[in-house]
């Protein structure tokens, strides 16, 4: 941008972001629909997250998703919205939904080329608090000839188009990745309600000084996790200790983590066995972003991204951040594994 304290008369929205890659790309412009749908659903939900207690829409709607969290009113406002808005892009064939139990298979007059994985409001769990909230998205093309179905977004990480996460906190963020780009960070400026290119490609520290998970856990912690927490805290190098920071928002414990570098984690443990966090439309996405940024995401034993999915809200283990912090890590894991 030029001279920031002045009105900018040639800001960089994000439409004009994307469009600009596009035509180097020589797409046909329907990525471009998608995002552009998809940034109206979180310009609505972020005002909808803004007047939630005006609005009387904190508190429960009475019932439990698919992945057995208690569904709260803004959950299911903007679930509707993510949905509505993608069918009348008229790019997309498939969504899948953290709220919904099967994938949702677009009309045939209104579909494109595209799946999304969608969680419509991630860390839901802290919207009564104030505590920030995002949505996260994952978008691949439909690779097969058949009829669209649930199994077409069973793919691997390494075939996404883009993903990205909104950020609903002190600002609203965008951050979104591509496959042909790097990480670009857009912040909404609610006076003309876009989304302006505020950080262009953007890259994670080698290594950080802060640690993330929910220590609560540590009773049913595998023996690696318990040691990787002991050097972080208790350094043998002479070294400073690391910070402990841990918000219970994936987008925004992660997007800490990709400005400030340092580690992510929510390993599997003797509780939850195959790991908490959904692969398709939280790990996945944000594997994608953290190593287009540099960094990296792991189980503990192979990357997020080479998983092949099973089932739509299959859920993996998944460590990520800086690179150096995330090698530490898998040291530990296979000097264990090794016992």
């Amino acid at each position: 941008m030029t001279d920031r304290s002045a009105f900018d008369t040639n800001v960089i929205t994000m439409t004009r972001f994307v469009m600009e890659e596009g035509r180097r790309a020589k797409g046909t412009g329907e990525f471009t629909q998608l995002l552009n749908s998809l940034c109206t659903a979180i310009k609505a939900i972020s005002t909808a997250v803004r007047k939630a207690g005006i609005a009387n829409l904190y508190g429960i709607a009475g019932s439990t998703n698919v992945t057995g969290d208690q569904v709260k009113k803004l959950d299911i406002l903007s679930n509707d919205l993510v949905i509505n808005m993608l069918k009348s892009s008229f790019s997309t064939c498939v969504i899948v939904s953290e709220e919904k139990k099967d994938a949702v298979i677009v009309e045939t007059e209104k579909r494109g080329k595209y799946i999304v994985c969608v969680d419509p409001l991630d860390g839901s769990s802290n919207i009564d608090c104030l505590v920030s909230i995002g949505t996260i998205f994952a978008i691949y093309r439909k690779v097969s000839p058949d009829e669209p179905s649930g199994k077409d977004a069973l793919q691997p990480g390494r075939n996404l188009v883009a993903a990205g996460y909104a950020l609903y906190g002190s600002a609203t963020m965008l951050v979104l990745a591509t496959s042909a780009g790097g990480v670009n960070c857009f912040m909404l400026d609610p006076a003309i309600g876009e989304f302006i290119l505020v950080d262009r490609d953007v890259k994670i520290k080698k290594k950080g000084n802060i640690y993330s998970l929910n220590e609560g856990y540590a009773k049913y912690f595998d023996p690696a996790v318990t040691e990787y927490l002991k050097k972080k805290k208790f350094p043998e190098d002479g070294s400073s200790p690391y910070g402990a920071r841990y918000i219970g928002s994936m987008v925004a414990d992660v997007h800490r983590t990709l400005v400030y570098g340092g580690i992510f984690l929510y390993p599997a443990n003797s509780k939850s066995p195959k790991g908490k966090l959904r692969l398709l439309y939280e790990c996945n996405p944000m594997a994608f972003i953290i190593e287009k940024a540099g960094g990296i995401a792991t189980t503990g034993h192979q990357a997020i991204l080479d998983i092949v999915p099973e089932d739509i809200h299959q859920r993996v283990p998944v460590v990520l951040g800086s690179p150096d912090d995330v090698k530490e890590y898998l040291e530990i894991v296979k000097k264990h594994a090794t016992k």
